[in-house]
């Protein structure tokens, strides 16, 4: 399957890609196939209620998650991409009360989030950790339509069969009707060798089989966009954070001292170090407040790639518009390799697979724009992941908070380091990042299922709570 840069990249609200912004693209899906599915419809029979229910991750994470909020704004025919996060609770508010659903399109539902609602925890949908089931009923609550899907990481969403279809072709070869269809990084790396391009300019000659050059720039440009908001507006922001944990922000008043040191040029070994976390902890304090951010490639993650891009634009000097596309588009790259062979998804194989992943994304493009050979940014993405390699995903109380937001931080400072050792060999080394992928893979299966987020294991259970 071709993966486009914009399909790693979404812009959308926080705060979990594969808990938030998957299941509200579910519940959009839903809703399209009551409207234009080709399902048995008996005669005189209409749609007059929706239900849900939440299974695995989903439900012992999902009200820290805020799954239980996109699933009723989903269904009223809300996305991640449209919805307003500021007019979100007046929305939910009227639906409470009204107990209905009044989706564009649509002649409207009714739907009681009390009652219609259900997080099931005795009930794990087999396909994948972060399953949902939808269904519609009449007036006399005779079932008419009932579908399930499963929230892949990222916000990518699959129904049952087109999960059932992936799962019978097994691992697939790269599609290979784009010019340059590397699935692994091995084959990334013999057709650099072979065509002399960079890892970039191979991921964009595909991207242009798809779009124009200027539709993949203005993309790509509107990417680091809402990137660069995220960080800006996290850096302006204070208070507690919603859930309960009541987790200070700290983005802003640590953003404040780094500039003080700055303007009194105070020195600070630690610098590049403070200023990768503060920029990675804006965003993931935005994206824990439900905020807009763009997955790179999960919420849960976002903080690393935009943190590396803004280091790289404040302290290299050569930094410019096309060196944010190559980042990019390098970035995008190894994503898609990740993915492809094995899971950017918490619930699938821990923290590993989210910010391992961001890490190596980002460790990846700041190798390309620092001048890196193709085998130095596969070396410097290798370095980054294997690194975060048996990392679990434990969140304290179900929240992307705690340890989150300052994971995101670290993997960020381990990216910087990774792109900085590769550059400085020749590209050679022991492990192959397709190594690191496999292994992550490997790992994931073996974790147990405390440790992949539903908040069972862990620092979840062992932090006291004041």
């Amino acid at each position: 399957m071709f993966l486009s840069v914009f399909d790693l990249f979404k812009i959308g609200i926080g705060p979990s890609s594969s808990h938030t912004m998957g299941p509200m693209v579910a519940a959009e899906r839903f809703l399209d196939e009551i409207a234009e599915g080709e399902w048995p419809r008996p005669a005189g029979a209409t749609v007059s209620r929706l239900a849900a229910s939440l299974h695995g991750s989903l439900a012992f994470t999902g009200v820290g998650h805020a799954t239980d909020r996109a699933v009723i704004l989903g269904l009223n025919g809300l996305t991640p991409t449209t919805i307003d996060p500021d007019t979100a609770d007046g929305i939910l508010d009227h639906i409470r009360r009204a107990r209905r659903l009044d989706p564009p399109g649509h002649p409207g539902y009714d739907f009681d989030p009390e009652t219609d609602l259900v997080f099931d925890r005795k009930a794990p949908l087999p396909g994948h950790a972060n399953g949902l089931a939808f269904s519609a009923s009449d007036a006399d609550g005779r079932l008419l339509l009932r579908r399930v899907y499963y929230s892949v990481g990222g916000g990518f969403v699959v129904s049952e069969e087109e999960l059932q279809a992936l799962q019978a072709r097994g691992k697939q070869a790269a599609e290979r009707n784009v010019p340059y269809p590397f699935a692994n990084a091995r084959e990334m790396l013999a057709m650099a060798a072979e065509s002399g391009l960079s890892i970039a300019e191979m991921k964009r000659a595909n991207e242009e089989s798809r779009v124009s050059a200027a539709e993949l720039d203005s993309g790509l440009d509107r990417i680091w966009e809402a990137m660069h908001g995220c960080v800006e507006r996290g850096l302006s922001q204070e208070g507690v954070m919603p859930g309960g944990l009541n987790v200070r922000r700290r983005a802003r008043r640590l953003h404040e001292t780094l500039q003080e040191e700055w303007r009194q040029n105070r020195p600070n070994p630690l610098s590049a170090n403070d200023w990768l976390s503060v920029y990675a902890m804006a965003v993931n304090e935005e994206n824990a407040a439900g905020g807009r951010v763009v997955t790179a490639p999960t919420n849960g993650a976002a903080g690393v790639v935009p943190a590396v891009l803004r280091y790289w634009l404040r302290f290299h000097v050569d930094a410019d518009q096309k060196g944010i596309r190559d980042f990019l588009l390098t970035a995008a790259a190894v994503g898609g390799i990740v993915k492809h062979n094995a899971s950017i998804s918490g619930a699938e194989v821990g923290c590993q697979g989210e910010v391992g992943s961001a890490s190596a994304m980002a460790a990846a493009g700041l190798a390309a724009v620092m001048g890196g050979t193709p085998e130095q940014v596969e070396n410097a993405a290798e370095i980054a992941l294997e690194h975060h390699l048996g990392m679990t995903c434990d969140p304290v109380a179900g929240l992307v908070q705690v340890p989150c937001i300052e994971r995101n931080a670290l993997g960020a400072v381990k990216a910087v380091t990774a792109a900085s050792l590769a550059v400085k060999g020749d590209g050679t080394h022991f492990v192959s990042l397709d190594a690191a992928v496999e292994t992550m893979r490997q790992t994931g299966i073996d974790m147990n299922e405390r440790y992949k987020e539903t908040s069972l294991g862990g620092l979840a259970v062992n932090v006291v709570e004041c």
